[in-house]
């Protein structure tokens, strides 16, 4: 296979490949790694790192995950060609010249926060001869470069990073642990010097849950099956993620993956809240999986107020009705004057089943503002999934497909048992297309509804704060995914802890970096590639040639941070200029 490298076409022999496997479920992707093996005499195939399936990577963000991780495939080989013509070189060390500098982001942001000295105080509860710290920031900064398990940044990362982090692996997962068991402190600890440095702003928080799956079959007592974000049976941990209205990171809060989202949301919120020194009127946002009266009731009576979303669907048919009637909606048009989308809102009351003190179910009546849109954009998005499922129920119903083969799309068949006369069986089940619910799914696509406590906002403030939501969404595919948290191969329930604080830090610098220091001039996916792709590699010892590839992100870096970022060739004193950059000064 040829790749063209700057101007010249150069043979790579693939080392790494992407496997492509089909069964019921879809096509599950695979790096799989070529290599010789003398016990055979021959090459061979072996897993390099399980991916997952192509429509659940899709959910996930990645729009085109065959040619997303050709990419990853394609620097691994890179890299692996780089390190054979490194082997054809005599040189005085045994050790790899070759350098990660790209985190100096992460690093700057993290020695500016000046956590350091806090966490050293919190280190002391326990009787370490490392600093704990230390092994904090490389495995952030590892995490980043290149997700992996614990053991591979050990070995392969952090040896690479250009600082000299000197630590055993025993001591690695003794910090890990560490890590988990005072988890809430260190966020704690982290949270204060935010604040400190750059705000927060809580006079809205973001909340949403997601969970993590475990390549494990027993259960165990944190992680338990339950409803997976991924439509897995494998055990999971539920996250919840406190955003501040800037979408940076306030907490986050770990729960058995047994127990349900919405009813955890109130305690989780309370003990987010207590934790973080939160005071005084949020208002919550959140999306319709946490829409609740229960829910809703809880921020009222807490003095916070709520934007939710609510199901179009589940409406009575009165509201239905005057969310599909035509009139009194106000378009919202782009700068070339096409419609972004519509909207029309109303203030009412409206009623709510709860249980009162008693444990009687009773209906009260809260005024809220209703807010409907309209966006052409989701319209044709929503409408191309659902004629997508319709297709695969009509495949199913002709290839005799069993119940649990239609997935999402058995929302638009009727099983029904029958025997030959028509009458209820138990035996044969008979399925039908069901066109009135394709009809009213069709009816309804394009359109949202927000439902907020805060009447006095403005639709197009409420509209905007709520679609800000997809900003903790983005952070949760940035876990998923550039981060790779799951699966996790931890056992302890301190250390599956720690690994996921790990994560959530990496998540906040990065957060940092994008919305305060960069002012989002740039998004996430940018930074993490000048991360992974800034190395440089060591000539002599006080001169070092950059492998970065050029690009307006590396121009920009150089302009921002004044560092001889996009030189070719760096002098030692130009590389600790940069690993040792300040974006902010005492």
């Amino acid at each position: 296979m040829c790749y063209n490298i700057g101007n010249r076409l150069e043979a790579i022999s693939m080392s790494f490949f992407l496997k492509k496997t089909n069964n019921k479920k879809g096509t599950y992707l695979q790096i799989y790694e070529g290599f010789y093996d003398p016990s055979r005499g021959h090459t061979a195939q072996r897993s390099y790192r399980p991916i997952g399936y192509v429509h659940e990577l899709i959910e996930q963000g990645i729009e085109d995950p065959l040619t997303y991780f050709d990419e990853e495939i394609k620097q691994l080989n890179l890299e692996k060609k780089f390190k054979k013509d490194k082997e054809k070189i005599k040189h005085i060390s045994e050790e790899t010249p070759e350098k990660h500098l790209g985190h100096y982001l992460l690093k700057s942001v993290h020695d500016d926060l000046g956590v350091k000295n806090h966490l050293d105080l919190i280190q002391e509860l326990y009787d370490f001869n490392f600093n704990a710290y230390d092994v904090l920031s490389s495995l952030i900064y590892s995490r980043v470069i290149y997700p992996a398990s614990k053991l591979h940044s050990f070995h392969h990362i952090v040896p690479k990073l250009y600082e000299n982090y000197t630590y055993s692996k025993d001591q690695m997962y003794r910090a890990i642990e560490y890590f988990g068991l005072e988890h809430q402190k260190i966020i704690q600890v982290y949270n204060h010097f935010v604040q400190e440095k750059f705000g927060f702003d809580t006079t809205s928080t973001y909340f949403d849950c997601t969970n993590f799956y475990f390549e494990i079959d027993k259960e165990d007592a944190f992680r338990r099956k339950g409803p997976s974000k991924e439509n897995r049976n494998n055990p999971i941990v539920g996250m919840g993620l406190l955003l501040d209205k800037n979408q940076i990171p306030i907490g986050m809060n770990l729960y058995p993956g047994n127990e349900s989202e919405v009813q955890k949301l109130p305690e989780i919120i309370k003990t987010m809240k207590d934790s973080h020194n939160i005071k005084g009127k949020t208002v919550r946002v959140a999306d319709k999986g946490l829409n609740t009266a229960g829910n809703i009731i809880d921020a009222l009576s807490n003095g916070d107020g709520y934007i939710f979303s609510k199901s179009i669907k589940k409406l009575p048919e009165v509201e239905k009705t005057w969310v599909l009637l035509e009139h009194d909606y106000f378009d919202v048009l782009d700068n070339d004057g096409n419609l972004r989308y519509k909207y029309k809102e109303c203030i009412d009351k409206f009623p709510y089943r709860i249980k009162n003190e008693n444990g009687k179910m009773v209906t009260i009546e809260l005024k809220e503002k209703r807010i409907v849109t309209y966006t052409p954009s989701l319209a044709k998005k929503q409408k191309r999934e659902i004629l997508k499922q319709v297709e695969k129920a009509k495949r199913n119903q002709a290839s005799q497909a069993k119940r649990d083969e239609y997935g999402y799309s058995a929302k638009f068949v009727t099983f029904e048992s029958t025997d030959d006369e028509g009458q209820t069986t138990e035996g044969k089940v008979k399925v039908s297309i069901n066109q009135k619910a394709i009809d009213e799914a069709l009816s309804l696509v394009g359109y949202n509804m927000i439902i907020t406590s805060e009447v006095d906002f403005s639709a197009a403030y409420t509209i905007s704060t709520y679609r800000n939501l997809w900003r903790i969404e983005e952070s949760f595919r940035v876990m998923k995914t550039h981060l790779d948290a799951q699966p996790v191969h931890m056992q302890k329930e301190a250390s599956i802890i720690g690994h996921f604080l790990i994560c959530y830090l990496s998540v906040l610098l990065l957060r940092l970096l994008q919305f305060k220091i960069f002012e989002d001039k740039f998004s996430s996916g940018e930074i993490i590639d000048f991360i992974r792709n800034f190395k440089v590699v060591e000539l002599s010892p006080r001169k070092y040639m950059n492998l970065t590839k050029a690009s307006s992100f590396a121009s920009d870096m150089s302009k921002l941070t004044n560092q001889p970022t996009t030189l070719y060739y760096l002098t030692k004193g130009q590389v600790n200029g940069i690993i040792n950059h300040r974006f902010l000064r005492p």
